[in-house]
C-alpha cells in the first residue's frame, strides 16, 4: 500500500511541476473487454508448498476488465503518463491430491476456490525517437508498483499470499499508420531478469473518428511471474479489448 500511494504522489507531483505550455496536449485511455487466463502455475511456498494449475487443476473463468491512462506531453516527442490497471481472475473446482499452500493443507478432493489480484500502477516517460508522416517509433521506462494477491479456500480454510512491490519497465510504442485516418498500434513494457520477467504488450488496430477521438479494436498479452524461496507463479492472460483514447 506504501508503495503504491508513494507512487501515486511521485505520479501527481511529476505532473504538477511541469510548466504550462500553449500547447499542451493531454489524453485519457480506456479500454475493456475480456481477460482470458492461459495459465497460472503456483506453488506457495516456493520451496515446499504444493504445485497447483489455476486453469488446469481448476477451472478459470472469463472475467470483464478494464483499464485507464492519463499522459500529457510537455513537449514535441516527450510523454509522461499514469496508468491503473486493476485484474481479478478466479478458478474453482476439485484436486485429487492434497494441496500445501500458504502453510495451509488442503485435504484431496475438497472443494476449492482461487482469487488471483494482480493490480498495475504505473508511471512511464517515453521519447519518440522517431516522428514520421506515417511513423512513430518511441521508447522509454515505466515504474511500475504491482499490488497481488493469490488466495486459495476450501475446508473451511483460507491461505493467502500478499505481494506489493516495484518493478522497472522499458516501455515501447510503434505507430505505423495505413490511412488518413487508421493505422496499427504496438505498444507495452517489459523486462526480464534473474528475479523474474514482466512483459504486458498490447497490438490493435485504430481508427480516427474525429479529430481529437480514436477508436481501438486489439488484443493484450499479458505474462511473468517469479521463482523464489516465498513464492512460484508464472501466469499468461489473453486480453481482447476495444477502447477509445481522448486528445485535448
Amino acid at each position: 500500500m506504501l508503495a503504491r500511494i508513494s507512487l501515486m504522489t511521485v505520479a501527481m507531483l511529476a505532473l504538477a511541476v511541469i510548466p504550462v505550455q500553449s500547447k499542451m496536449t493531454w489524453s485519457i485511455d480506456f479500454e475493456t473487454g475480456v481477460a482470458l487466463n492461459g495459465y497460472n502455475d503456483v506453488r506457495i511456498p516456493g520451496d515446499t508448498g504444493t504445485d497447483i494449475s489455476l486453469t488446469d487443476d481448476l477451472n478459470s473463468h472469463p472475467r470483464i476488465v478494464g483499464r485507464v491512462r492519463l499522459g500529457y506531453m510537455p513537449a514535441e516527442r516527450h510523454t509522461l503518463s499514469v496508468l491503473f490497471a486493476p485484474l481479478r481472475l478466479r478458478s474453482d473446482g476439485t484436486v485429487n491430491r492434497a494441496i500445501i499452500f500458504q502453510n495451509q493443507i488442503f485435504d484431496a478432493g475438497s472443494e476449492l476456490e482461487a482469487t488471483y489480484r494482480f493490480d498495475s500502477y504505473r508511471l512511464t516517460y517515453r521519447y519518440d525517437i522517431i516522428k514520421r508522416e506515417k511513423l512513430n517509433l518511441g521508447l522509454g521506462v515505466t515504474a511500475k508498483v504491482r499490488d497481488a494477491a493469490i488466495i486459495l479456500r476450501g475446508d473451511g480454510k483460507v491461505g493467502e499470499k500478499t505481494n506489493t512491490g516495484f518493478v522497472p519497465l522499458i516501455n515501447f510504442k510503434l505507430e505505423l499508420q495505413l490511412g488518413r485516418r487508421t493505422y496499427i498500434l504496438l505498444e507495452g513494457d517489459a523486462l526480464a531478469a534473474p528475479q523474474g520477467r514482466a512483459e504486458d504488450v498490447f497490438l490493435a488496430f485504430m481508427t480516427k473518428y474525429s479529430e481529437r477521438a480514436a477508436l481501438k479494436v486489439g488484443y493484450r498479452l499479458l505474462e511473468g511471474g517469479a521463482d523464489n524461496d516465498e513464492v512460484y507463479n508464472f501466469t499468461m492472460v489473453h486480453y481482447i479489448l476495444v477502447g477509445t483514447v481522448w486528445s485535448f
